[in-house]
C-alpha cells in the first residue's frame, strides 16, 4: 500500500510530462510530490527538504542524481532515484559507473511500468528509513555504553575508565578516613619490539596471560586494570604508608620478569618494570593525574634497574 507521506521530486525540463506523472503519483495515493523544471530549481528544492524519490529524465536528470548524492552523503541520507533514459541499463546500472542510478526507465515503459517502479522504491524506501533509525539509535547506544564501560574487553580486568573512577573513590576515602594508597604503574619495556616480533593476535594473547598471572598475584580486593598496551596498574589501600615499599611487591616483580609466558608462538620471556607511588592522607590536596605521572616518570628507574623504583608522595604544609 502506498505511503501518501513519501516525499517525491519530479524533474524534468518538459512541464507536460512532470504535470503527467505528478497526476499519475496522485491518483495511487501520494500526496508529497514537487516539481522542477531545471536542475537548478530541484537542488534548491532538495536543500530546503530532501526527498525520498527523486525521478528525473535524460542527461540532466543523470548529471542531477550526482550532486543529490554528494548531499545524501553529506546530510546522511538516502534518495532512491529512478531515471526516465533511452541509454541502456547495463552502461546506468553497471556498479563500476558509480552513477547512483537506482531504477531506469525507458519513455515508452513509463506509462506501463511506474506504478510497480514507485511501489517498489517506496517499499525500499521505507525499508531505508527504518534501517537508518535503528542503526542511528545502535550507534547511540553503543556510544554510551563505551561511555559507562568499565570492564577492559581483551583481558576482562578493569579499563582505563574503571581505573579512574575507583583511584577517585580512593583519593576521597583516605582523604576523610586516613590509610595510604599504594598505587603501583607496570610497564612492559619491550612491548612495540614484542608487537613486531609476534604481531598483534600474539600480542593480545601474551596481555591475556600477563592479566591472568596479575591475578593470581594480587588479592582479591586490590584493584587491578589495564591502561593501555603497555601499561596494567595495582592500586592496593593497606591501612599505613609503611607497607608502601618495594620489597612487599618484590614477588609480583618476580613472577613477571622469572617466569616466562606461554603462548601460541611458544614461552616468551618478559621485561617488566613496576614503580610504586605511595602518599597518605597528609598529601592532600591532591590531583589524581600528578600521581599518574609521577608513577610514569618512575617507571622509567624501573626499566634501567631492574627493580621494584618506590617514591612517597611529600606531606603538604
Amino acid at each position: 500500500m502506498p505511503n501518501p507521506d513519501l516525499s517525491i521530486l519530479l524533474v524534468s525540463d518538459e512541464k507536460l510530462v512532470s504535470s503527467t506523472l505528478g497526476s499519475s503519483l496522485q491518483r495511487m495515493g501520494y500526496q508529497d510530490i514537487r516539481q522542477a523544471n531545471d536542475s537548478v530549481l530541484a537542488l534548491e528544492q532538495f536543500d530546503q527538504r530532501a526527498a525520498g524519490l527523486l525521478i528525473c529524465a535524460g542527461s540532466a536528470g543523470l548529471a542531477l542524481t550526482a550532486k543529490v548524492r554528494q548531499r545524501d552523503e553529506m546530510n546522511n541520507h538516502y534518495t532512491y532515484v529512478i531515471l526516465i533514459s533511452e541509454q541502456s541499463p547495463s552502461l546506468l546500472l553497471d556498479e563500476t559507473s558509480d552513477n547512483g542510478i537506482d531504477d531506469l526507465l525507458a519513455s515508452a515503459d513509463v506509462d506501463r511500468h511506474l506504478q510497480t517502479r514507485v511501489l517498489a522504491a517506496d517499499r525500499l524506501c521505507s525499508t531505508l528509513q527504518r534501517l537508518r533509525q535503528e542503526n542511528r539509535l545502535l550507534r547511540q547506544n553503543i556510544a554510551s555504553l563505551e561511555q559507562r564501560n568499565l570492564v577492559d574487553s581483551l583481558t576482562g580486568l578493569g579499563n582505563a575508565r574503571y581505573l579512574r573512577q575507583k583511584l577517585n573513590d580512593s583519593l576521597r576515602q583516605v582523604q576523610a578516613r586516613g590509610g595510604a594508597i599504594c598505587y603501583l604503574l607496570i610497564g612492559i619495556e619491550e612491548s612495540e619490539s614484542l608487537q613486531r616480533q609476534y604481531g598483534i593476535d600474539l600480542y593480545d594473547e601474551l596481555l591475556q596471560a600477563i592479566a591472568r598471572r596479575l591475578q593470581q598475584l594480587v588479592r582479591p580486593l586490590d584493584v587491578l586494570a589495564r591502561l593501555d598496551e603497555r601499561h596494567f596498574v595495582l592500586m592496593t589501600l593497606p591501612p599505613d604508608l609503611q607497607e608502601c615499599a618495594p620489597s612487599s611487591f618484590k614477588r609480583l616483580h618476580d613472577g613477571l620478569n622469572l617466569k616466562t609466558f606461554m603462548t601460541n608462538a611458544g614461552s616468551v620471556e618478559l621485561k617488566a618494570g613496576i614503580s610504586l607511588v605511595g602518599l597518605d592522607s597528609k598529601c592532600f590536596p591532591l590531583d589524581p593525574q600528578t600521581l599518574m605521572d609521577e608513577a610514569e616518570q618512575l617507571l622509567l628507574e624501573s626499566y634501567a634497574g631492574g627493580v621494584v623504583s618506590a617514591k612517597r608522595l611529600p606531606a603538604r604544609s
